[in-house]
């Protein structure tokens, strides 16, 4: 079983740039796919991105294609969120997920694994 822990979040302003970071423990996180999903006040939790548990493949939803990149370094157990040019609709707390299968999935009920979440704020 593993454990995540999010990092990196924080107030920034709009068209800048932060970098998210999901660290896992208590596992081989290369054997799990591992999405972002972000929450604002009053919504849904949303699927933002994710990476198959290689490395190999990506996916972004359609508002962060070319601003947001994901990554990953297995060796230290990490997934990287990379978010430019920020835009005050970012704002929300963003969650990294994972699940020990290959793909990724999109939806909230495709993951067994979440962190606790932290807080981006993007200023106008």
């Amino acid at each position: 079983q593993v454990q995540l822990v999010e990092s990196g979040g924080g107030l920034v302003q709009a068209g800048g740039s932060l970098r998210l970071s999901c660290a896992a423990s208590r596992g081989t996180f290369g054997t799990y796919a591992v999405a972002w999903f972000r929450q604002a006040p009053g919504t849904e939790r949303a699927f933002v991105g994710g990476i198959s548990w290689r490395g190999t493949t990506t996916t972004y939803t359609n508002s962060v294609k070319g601003r947001f990149t994901i990554s990953r370094d297995n060796a230290k157990n990490t997934v990287f969120l990379q978010m430019n040019n920020l835009k005050p609709e970012d704002t929300a707390v963003y969650y990294c997920a994972a699940r020990r299968v290959a793909g990724v999935g999109t939806t909230r009920d495709d993951y067994d694994y979440w962190g606790q979440g932290t807080q981006v704020t993007v200023s106008s």
